[in-house]
């Protein structure tokens, strides 16, 4: 279908007029597609099948068409009526992976609306180009959605600065920096003061006598332009005028910005919607709503008809019927939609339980619409907005997409990217009015990348990372995925799909050794095997960090692309006539504007042009093209030996890209009227103008026409949307705080009469002067250059076709193909092309590659199709080679109890004639006759944990291979207890111990953390030694790794020189009470702590209280030196002793005791020995128990005999750091288990008496343990299988 019928269904443009200083972002409305890159993975089309309202764009007020200056020259202006072009933004929620920004192609930019789902415009910055979108896949990611009818994010919610946004205006003087990406400024300062000024109503602006042709004083250039006109102005006193008609927006003074829609195709009716938008509440505080059912003569303004009180903040327009027209009001005052019926002249209003962020609107029903909220749900209405369901809760932003007519059986199909709540998105599709969890399908089984689901036309791309490596998936004609194959080692950083027209995708792949460039690749018709076209091609990023590829497609003609290429730090020009199978430098025009010849040797110097096409409707861009007028290109460039940003001038060709010739000195904006018969040019100047330059011979001559009486500061321009095209609105105002003018120019006066037959000549399209391009002549029809005639609607640019004979450069390389110098495509050094034979099977038959395709579209025929096509050859046999085994997620870890699915890949061989085993290490083993039952994968559940070898056995009557890897296979951890004594002695050897729930957890990895250390120590056992070199509190940390998964517990133990504990026990009512788990403990200690220091007025930091787990409840007293006194040993053991004598006296007497509940008192007690039976921390009580009890009591009365004989206290702990000539030694403290028998205060001996006796200690630990007695609570095993 022809891209003008594409877009003859319908136009909108929209525009937010902004007050401001600075000018137009270079930017062009189009009905192709744009390439605009936006997957954090994966990037793509953001376009589908029918056009949508495109995004609100932000018209500066007072923006004027004037030269760009450098950055030194723009710091610190003031312009007094300029303001700036936002463009047209993106307003999606924040996203990366990616971590990207969008990217965006250079494509054609016919000024005509988008009708074909191909060339819908997308509601994102930088998407109206001629091919689409095209979104990162590399490290970012890969593609927009293509041909959806999707409108912009709303303003002023996550993007409240978009307005305000610009630079100085565009003209002969650029810096590189502000010419690829415009800064923002800040708005005008008398955006809110400007009076009440304009014109009241509309005022007329005649046209004057053709015959009376004069030209106008103007620039340097203006009179040079007058000595190159063929029919140029004769003597004379009056100028060319158009007619037009001037209408004020009385009252809107105060507005800074506006939305303007004008449908076009037999209506006359324009909407514009004007808002005051507060930067600093970040929100629209009034609106007004204009209609005009004149072409935009006269304009009624309709507040009361939607209410005094609401305010609008956004408008769309059905794309399937015009009539139909939606407003948003904003939701800083309310959630609520008016929605018409009869093109804007009457509204009802519905409220809304969400906030919209963005529409999708159906490619065929016109009722049907997608609405994503701003708290990332989907809702679906089928009666244009009155009523909505919610599809899903979590939808990645922007990845929703609607079926793609003959390919998707359901019309209601939505296409969308799903996120869990643990982040992760999978790909998922349902209907609308069926979308429930058990009706929604995957069609692909495993996760993806965020922002990474694409469907554009036939194709639907996703992206997959895995090991640090992307991976690219595509299916086409929603045929199973199959991964992208690039060249081997490209290894892509970053790629973006630039366009998926005529059953092939072109690709920019940024790859491991590139930073500012990109490779272009063009795969074959499935999407899958893509070869190189060109190399190093130029980039940037735009407003919103999207990356921008300078690629274009001329409009009308396939195959034709140019691309700005680096070459040695230098940036040229080249163009393509066979789809980037040969690139060449543009010829340099032969003359300037004044006659001189241009001195210009290929390939030293040559054409250079940019290639950035409009991000908004109101400028024509930098390049453009149409397909009503093939082979007609107007661009802004220079000559020389590499493209420059600063010298600039104004380009065209008449014969697509062969010859060139220069038109304009300075940048101008240029717009095609009358299916592009005629050529409108306005300057870029920061200062008031009233005339335009008109030209009927595709730029050879112009002639100056005024638009206005009074001078007007130009803000932009829009070209009827309409069939003919022949009348233009031009924004603007006549002075800093005047009202809106918006003045309606209509050019049909100019022409004289209808085209005739005889006003039509033929064009042959050549390659310089070869006649054939894409395997055919054409012979286009065209109007001749100066005919004076508008076309009739019925004209139809005939083309004649005929295909030609096969030559070399309708072929390409095939994959694994590389052309060398003497133009034959050679195998790559990585490439075995016997490698792709494993599908096929002795006696059997394939089509063996000669390493040559014919490029896609194109049309030749015989000449050397049949030396350079496929052959049929029978399957050779092969003995299998390259087997590999992997798991389906990538991973070397399993989960036990859950099904692990191993793939069997093989690099060479015959899969239908190769018996395979499969051993799982575990005891059990599978074989299979061939691969065929094999391809989704073969599964399998470990019963236990550990580590198995897995081994792959491929074996036919040729040879045979071998594969093996080794999988852990794990039980997901659930907690981990640090088990720590509470206090240690400094410079002595500490036991630590973590435990694990469950205990069969498979291998596991302890990393242990120790105070501010930055290193872990790391072991794969569950303790490890200890030793504390400084006093105080200290912070262990253990974490526990298993698989994916990673769990932690942190511990603090005190360490002193000595010091002396003592075992307690409660009061039996606190057994009652206990919940045996940690907190608890940790709370009881804290209580117990608060109550000795209460009664005995002891520091708090010389009192620790630790309790055991288990039941009964008992728990350990440490006391602990001052801080600070290890120096004053003698005298502080001595306040020591003093201290514990102050707590066994209120211990003894009762006198601890404190309040767990209202009416619960519980007391504490020193732990007596006795030899009642003790409770059995079990179930039950056992003989053996019994007997090592009444053994630990013997013991016990030993022990305590010795220590009295040798006038030794047997009930105290003391620990001390001794320094003998013997190794240090330690007592260790009592067991849970064990009691000690109470003995009096009286009776300890006197400390000084004790430390000048040897110690004949008993080494028992060298710290203080924690009881072995566990919990009741038993503890859990792994997923029973």
């Amino acid at each position: 279908m022809e891209r003008e019928a594409r877009c003859s269904l319908a136009w909108l443009a929209w525009a937010w007029l902004l007050l401001g200083s600075g000018s137009f972002t270079e930017a062009e409305i189009t009905c192709r597609a744009s390439w605009a890159a936006s997957l954090s993975p994966f990037r793509g089309k953001r376009t589908q099948q029918q056009p949508s309202p495109p995004p609100p764009l932000e018209l500066p007020r007072g923006v004027s068409l004037g030269p760009r200056k450098s950055s030194l020259e723009q710091e610190g202006e003031t312009l007094q009526g300029k303001a700036s072009f936002e463009g047209w933004q993106a307003r999606e929620a924040p996203q990366k992976p990616l971590a990207v920004g969008e990217a965006q192609h250079r494509g054609a930019a016919p000024q005509s609306a988008p009708q074909n789902q191909k060339d819908v415009g997308e509601a994102r910055l930088g998407t109206m180009a001629a091919l689409g979108a095209a979104q990162s896949l590399g490290k970012a990611s890969l593609l927009s959605p293509a041909g959806q009818v999707r409108g912009e994010s709303i303003p002023g919610r996550e993007r409240r600065d978009l307005v305000g946004k610009g630079n100085t205006p565009l003209g002969k003087k650029r810096s590189r920096a502000r010419r690829d990406s415009e800064q923002p400024s800040a708005p005008d300062a008398f955006g809110e003061e400007r009076a009440h000024e304009g014109l009241n109503g509309g005022s007329s602006f005649t046209q004057g006598q053709r015959s009376a042709r004069v030209q106008g004083k103007g620039s340097r250039e203006e009179g040079r332009m007058g000595k190159l006109r063929a029919g140029g102005a004769a003597g004379g006193s009056e100028e060319l005028r158009l007619t037009s008609t001037t209408f004020a927006l009385n009252g809107d003074s105060a507005h800074n910005q506006a939305m303007v829609h004008w449908s076009g195709y037999n209506s006359s009716v324009i909407l514009i919607l004007t808002k005051l938008h507060d930067f600093n509440l970040g929100s629209v505080t009034e609106s007004s709503l204009w209609r005009s059912t004149d072409y935009g003569t006269t304009y009624e303004k309709l507040n009361d008809k939607v209410g005094l009180k609401t305010v609008l903040s956004y408008l769309y327009v059905s794309p399937t019927n015009k009539r139909k027209i939606m407003l948003l009001s904003d939701p800083e005052v309310e959630s609520s939609i008016l929605i018409s019926n009869d093109e804007g002249a009457t509204y009802q209003k519905y409220r809304l339980s969400f906030y919209i962020q963005s529409l999708l609107f159906h490619p065929k029903q016109e009722d049907w619409i997608l609405a994503y909220s701003i708290d990332q749900k989907l809702y679906s209405s089928m009666d244009f907005g009155r009523r909505w369901q919610i599809m899903h809760e979590r939808i990645t932003p922007n990845r929703f997409y609607w079926s793609v007519t003959g390919l998707d059986k359901e019309p209601d199909l939505v296409h969308m990217e799903a996120r869990r709540t643990d982040g992760r998105a999978h790909y998922i599709t349902c209907r609308i009015q069926e979308c429930s969890e058990t009706t929604r399908n995957g069609p692909f089984l495993h996760y993806i990348d965020v922002s990474s689901l694409v469907v554009q036309d036939e194709y639907i791309f996703i992206q997959v990372t895995d090991g640090g490596r992307a991976n690219y998936y595509v299916s086409y004609k929603r045929e199973p995925f199959m991964q992208i194959k690039l060249p081997k080692y490209s290894l892509p950083k970053d790629m973006h799909i630039i366009s998926t027209d005529e059953n092939q995708v072109f690709a920019a792949v940024q790859e491991w050794n590139q930073n500012d460039t990109y490779n272009l690749y063009i795969s074959d018709t499935r999407g899958v095997y893509f070869t190189l076209a060109l190399e190093n091609v130029k980039s940037n990023r735009g407003l919103e960090g999207n990356v921008i590829i300078d690629l274009y497609e001329v409009a009308g003609i396939k195959g034709i692309f140019l691309a700005n290429k680096k070459v040695e730090d230098q940036i040229k020009t080249f163009i393509t006539y066979n789809k980037g199978r040969d690139w060449r430098l543009l010829q340099a025009p032969d003359s300037d504007l004044r006659g001189d010849p241009i001195h210009c040797l290929l390939p030293f110097c040559s054409l250079h042009l940019h290639l950035q096409i409009s991000e908004n409707p109101y400028t024509s861009g930098s390049i453009s093209s149409k397909e009503t007028v093939p082979g007609l290109l107007v661009a802004t460039g220079n000559v020389g030996p590499e493209l420059s940003y600063t010298e600039v001038g104004m380009f065209v060709s008449s014969d697509a890209g062969n010859s060139w010739r220069q038109i304009f000195e300075e940048e101008y904006s240029v717009w095609f009227l009358d299916w592009g018969g005629a050529l409108v040019a306005m300057k870029h100047t920061s200062m008031p103008i009233r005339h335009v330059w008109v030209s009927f011979d595709e730029g050879r001559t112009w002639n100056k026409y005024g638009f206005t009486s009074a001078p007007l500061f130009v803000d932009g321009s829009l070209v009827e949307p309409g069939i003919e095209t022949q009348i233009m609105t031009i924004f603007g105002h006549l002075s800093l705080r005047s009202e809106w003018q918006l003045i309606k120019v209509d050019y049909k006066s100019i022409f004289s009469r209808r085209c005739t037959k005889d006003d039509f000549q033929t064009w042959h399209l050549h390659n310089q002067g070869e006649p054939c391009v894409m395997g055919e002549r054409k012979i286009y029809k065209k109007r001749k250059a100066g005919a004076w005639c508008s076309l009739t609607r019925e004209y139809s640019r005939t083309v004649v076709s005929e295909p030609c004979i096969c030559a070399e450069w309708d072929f390409e390389c095939d994959y694994g193909y590389e052309r060398h110098s003497n133009n034959q495509c050679i195998p790559a050094f990585w490439f075995n092309p016997s490698s792709q034979l494993k599908e096929c099977s002795l006696g059997q038959s394939y089509l063996n590659s000669t390493g040559y395709r014919r490029i896609v579209s194109n049309n030749c025929t015989d000449g050397l199709q049949e030396k350079y096509a496929a052959r049929s050859e029978q399957c050779p046999g092969k003995a299998p080679r390259g087997l590999h085994i992997l798991t389906s997620t990538g991973k070397l870890v399993a989960e036990q109890g859950y099904n692990t699915t191993f793939i069997i890949r093989m690099e060479e061989g015959d899969l239908q004639r190769t018996n395979i085993q499969l051993d799982f290490g575990d005891g059990t083993a599978v074989s299979y006759a061939n691969f065929s039952p094999i391809e989704d994968g073969i599964r399998h559940i470990y019963k236990s944990t550990g580590i198995f070898q897995v081994t792959a056995y491929a074996e036919n009557n040729l040879g045979s291979d071998l594969a093996a890897l080794f999988l852990h296979v794990v039980c997901p951890v659930e907690r981990v207890d640090l088990r720590v004594p509470f206090v240690a002695i400094r410079n002595k050897e500490v036991n630590l111990t973590a435990v694990v729930w469950p205990s069969q957890s498979g291998t596991l990895t302890y990393f242990w953390w120790f105070g501010n250390n930055t290193k872990p120590f790391i072991t794969l056992d569950s303790s490890i030694s200890y030793t504390f070199t400084s006093e105080g509190m200290n912070t262990i940390t253990v974490q526990v790794s298993a698989g994916s998964i990673l769990i932690q517990d942190t511990k603090d133990i005190a360490v002193h020189e000595y010091f002396q504990s003592q075992l307690l026990s409660f009061s039996p009512n606190l057994d009652y009470h206990n919940p045996d788990i940690p907190e608890w403990r940790e709370d009881i200690g804290r209580v117990i702590k608060r109550a000795l220091v209460q009664v005995t007025g002891i520091p708090e930091e010389q009192v620790l209280v630790a309790l055991f787990p288990g039941l009964p409840t008992s728990a350990e007293l440490f006391i602990l030196p001052h801080q600070n006194i290890s120096d004053r040993r003698k005298g502080s053991e001595s306040d020591l002793e003093q201290t514990v004598e102050i707590l066994f006296n209120a211990l003894n007497q009762n006198l601890v005791q404190f309040e767990l509940k209202p009416g619960v008192e519980v007391i504490v007690y020193v732990t007596q020995l006795t030899l009642a039976p003790l409770v059995d921390s079990g179930a039950g009580h056992s003989s053996s128990a019994m007997l090592m009890l009444l053994s630990v009591v013997f013991v016990g009365l030993a022990v305590f005999l010795i220590y009295k004989f040798k006038r030794k206290i047997p009930w105290i702990n003391i620990y001390a750091q001794v320094q003998h000539d013997k190794e240090q030694e330690m007592i260790g403290s009592v067991s849970q288990s064990e009691n000690a028998p109470k003995i009096s205060l009286s009776e300890f001996t006197d400390p000084e008496e004790l430390m000048d006796k040897e110690l004949d200690t008993r080494v028992i630990g060298s710290i203080s343990t924690i009881s072995n007695s566990e919990s009741t609570k038993e503890i859990p095993n792994c997923t029973s299988v």
